[in-house]
């Protein structure tokens, strides 16, 4: 809309009556909404000494609010609810995530969230590299060392968008919308297994924005909107994948992709010659137990291309 067409008429926010209600700094305080959206948007903000205005969809909120703190070990959390604030009927209920049990609250209400973690609270880092086991996978899953490396060549700005193409248990478009909460991707998968695993992720880590296409590349790529990035986990010696992914990528975009095969490295090495990027070969080992000694498990070497399309 044109701004001149509009006359905005500027009022205290909810956000700045619930802090001055609490006597919170609003510049270190995280604020978002939870009206019309899923509640797991609050996932990757759960960081011990956090503190979290949310606007409510309903007095529903608080209750599914605090079941969510329960499940992620932030259960002594202090919950406050702000209910019609600056309004005759303005009341405030403090309570922790797990003593919430079946309150009741007004539809017009504003969470505040102070973060206590249990004993046995495990809260993930925003930085690339999210353990193995943070995800559902079937072991079709960019390892960890990987995956930082991957997120690192990536290299993401706020508000881009990644395809994400064979995406397995989508473990790098998750991790490239957990790095800012202006980021979107879509995931590309062909599999139904994997798909269910894409959906758990999403939710369990805290992007649910994230869109799940079922299909297979380069037919399931048809009608999506120009991508600022892109990442193939495999499929790089398939027919028309690749030239589908480059076509589409924006001016100035990345694509990476990863290859374990000799076939796949061949035709890393045949686009390398074409369009220059960089080429690297990734090694990594994990320390692990052979009876009473502790050994090095080397995992499969990875070939890493990355294009920047001028």
């Amino acid at each position: 809309l044109d701004p001149n067409e509009m006359a905005v008429l500027p009022s205290l926010s909810a956000y700045s009556l619930a802090a001055s209600r609490l006597g919170w700094d609003l510049s270190r305080t995280c604020c978002l909404t939870l009206h019309g959206r899923p509640i797991e948007l609050l996932t990757p903000h759960l960081i011990p000494g956090a503190r979290i205005l949310a606007l409510s969809d309903n007095g529903e909120t608080p209750k599914k609010v605090a079941q969510l703190l329960n499940n992620a070990g932030f259960g002594n959390s202090t919950l406050t609810i702000l209910e019609h604030m600056g309004g005759p009927t303005e009341a405030m209920v403090t309570t922790t995530a797990n003593k919430w049990a079946d309150k009741t609250c007004k539809d017009l209400n504003t969470l505040a969230i102070d973060c206590v973690a249990d004993e046995n609270a495990q809260p993930l880092s925003l930085a690339a590299g999210l353990p193995d086991d943070a995800f559902h996978h079937d072991g079709q899953l960019t390892k960890q060392e990987i995956r930082s490396a991957t997120l690192a060549a990536l290299a993401p700005l706020p508000g881009q968008l990644l395809w994400d193409v064979g995406a397995g248990c989508g473990s790098i478009g998750i991790e490239w919308m957990r790095l800012s909460p202006f980021n979107q991707a879509i995931a590309i998968e062909s599999r139904s297994d994997r798909l269910d695993y894409i959906e758990k992720n999403r939710l369990k880590l805290g992007v649910p924005g994230l869109k799940i296409i079922p299909g297979k590349a380069p037919d399931g790529l048809t009608g999506l909107p120009s991508p600022d990035a892109i990442f193939m986990g495999g499929g790089l010696t398939g027919l028309d994948v690749f030239e589908t992914c480059w076509e589409n990528l924006k001016p100035g975009g990345c694509l990476v992709a990863n290859t374990v095969t000799l076939e796949g490295e061949a035709k890393a090495f045949s686009l390398h010659e074409k369009y220059g990027g960089t080429l690297k070969r990734l090694n990594f080992s994990r320390a692990e137990k052979i009876g009473g000694f502790t050994s090095w498990k080397p995992y499969r070497q990875v070939t890493q291309l990355k294009l920047v399309k001028v």
